[in-house]
């Protein structure tokens, strides 16, 4: 994928910590610093054993989800790649990207620590994008895997390929059109229409079209 300027792995093995927060802060920071040009891939697998959140404390969690709030803002295409087993951290970052590639092996997985999934900020992804079906409900409920084609057929991954070379190489192509801020605004815009009325939204909708309105007149003076 030679347009793409950064890339992150995010081992799911790992236990949430201010250091993973970091590195996706650090991700974030490189991709703004370059305006978002050229799509950015999140490399994730892994999934954690039982016992992973010991002292593991609530302002914690709280920097690793406002980080990976961050991520699934940036104004740039976030791509993310996901291969065996997925859960933890790896789950919550794939989750924050825009189009996911997933290998046959994939199981999408909500841990089970002392006898309860993790109500991390996944479950609230997973609930919100798939939709209200069995597959989820025993995912979130029971921390039952998705494996890859269920995720697919869910519309949590958008594909499932052995060729992951051949799906970034595509997604570069598909994702050429737009970047930046111009892809930032329009997915904020997406986001937000699950949960606002069209009074609300009109507005901002208004105001997206007029800054559309203001490139192009730019342009065509230039």
């Amino acid at each position: 994928m030679g347009t793409a300027r950064e890339t992150l792995s995010i081992d799911g093995r790992q236990p949430i910590s201010a250091e993973l927060a970091a590195q996706v802060g650090e991700l974030c920071d490189r991709v703004e610093d370059i305006a978002g040009r050229g799509p950015v891939v999140v490399h994730v697998s892994g999934t954690p054993a039982q016992g992973r959140n010991e002292g593991l404390t609530v302002a914690t969690v709280s920097r690793w989800e406002r980080a990976l709030r961050r991520l699934e803002r940036l104004p740039a295409t976030i791509v993310g790649v996901a291969d065996a087993e997925v859960g933890g951290p790896a789950l919550d970052a794939l989750l924050a990207t825009d189009y996911r590639i997933a290998t046959p092996s994939v199981r999408l997985t909500m841990p089970v620590d002392s006898g309860a999934t993790w109500p991390g900020m996944a479950l609230y992804r997973l609930a919100q994008q798939g939709s209200n079906t069995a597959a989820v409900r025993r995912a979130l409920l029971f921390g039952h895997p998705i494996a890859a084609r269920e995720a697919l057929a869910l519309q949590l991954v958008d594909e499932v390929t052995e060729d992951v070379a051949g799906a970034l190489a595509a997604v570069a192509e598909l994702t050429g059109v737009l970047s930046g801020r111009e892809l930032a605004i329009r997915r904020q815009l997406m986001t937000d229409a699950a949960t606002t009325s069209f009074e609300e939204a009109l507005g901002v909708h208004l105001a997206a079209c007029d800054r559309t309105l203001r490139l192009v007149a730019t342009e065509a003076a230039s």
